[in-house]
């Protein structure tokens, strides 16, 4: 018998050991400041330049934290290099699952990347590093170099559909996984919290790992409360 294919479903709790703050835990962004929120919607996002600079200034902050991969990714990473098979469906942007060397064809990223811009217009892609150098040379709502069209992280903000490609590929690992690893998610977030229901109904083992809890905890096989970053490299440890 071959071994189980594991399931990890990131959500922003995975990235907090990175520096990076996640968005609706107790010290989460959005409750800090509710304003915050429009800086990723869509709609906010497409009308107003002020909106558009202060989104800017976030992205170069955040760069700026030079977040690496932490022991939770590391750990995920190093599961798959074993030889478990293993696929991430993450909401998280940062990339740094791939960072920590977990192959990107493995890698289902829900909410796009946050490493890249897109234009709205003509749908040109170019690296996040070429947008922010911009706007520190000076340029607060750098435009698209080939068209001139408003451009944006090639993350889905509020408002916009999620990549159906994307999507489809991830109700297929859940679908088919054994094991199914949900850690540092709410499960609040649709349509990608279904997965972890979708994984329970298909006969996986669901195992949330989160600090608090989710509306999928009564399916899940086994409920974690620990810290992620030693949490989940224990946990895995037993599917190597």
């Amino acid at each position: 018998m071959g071994k189980q294919l594991v399931a990890v479903f990131s959500g922003a709790g995975m990235s907090t050991d990175s520096g990076i703050p996640d968005y609706r835990g107790p010290q989460g962004l959005w409750r800090r400041d509710p304003e915050a929120e429009k800086l990723v919607t869509y709609e906010h996002y497409m009308a107003d330049p002020g909106i558009r600079r202060r989104s800017w200034l976030m992205r170069a902050e955040i760069a700026a934290l030079g977040a690496r991969p932490n022991a939770a990714h590391a750990a995920v990473a190093e599961l798959e290099r074993a030889g478990t098979p293993v696929r991430v469906i993450t909401q998280n942007v940062d990339g740094l699952h791939q960072l920590a060397g977990m192959p990107a064809r493995k890698v289902f990223e829900l909410h796009g990347t946050a490493r890249s811009v897109v234009c709205t217009r003509c749908h040109a892609r170019s690296g996040m590093d070429e947008a922010l150098a911009r706007v520190a040379a000076g340029e607060p709502d750098p435009d698209c170099a080939s068209c001139g069209g408003i451009l944006k992280a090639a993350t889905v903000m509020f408002g916009e559909r999620l990549d159906p490609e994307v999507l489809a590929q991830a109700v297929a690992v859940a679908k088919g996984c054994q094991v199914f690893i949900a850690v540092g998610t709410t499960l609040q977030v649709q349509p990608a919290a279904s997965l972890a229901g979708m994984a329970a109904e298909a006969g996986a083992r669901l195992i949330i790992v989160n600090a608090e809890e989710t509306p999928y905890d009564s399916l899940a096989a086994e409920v974690i409360r620990e810290p992620i970053g030693t949490a989940l490299p224990a946990l895995l440890a037993r599917f190597a």
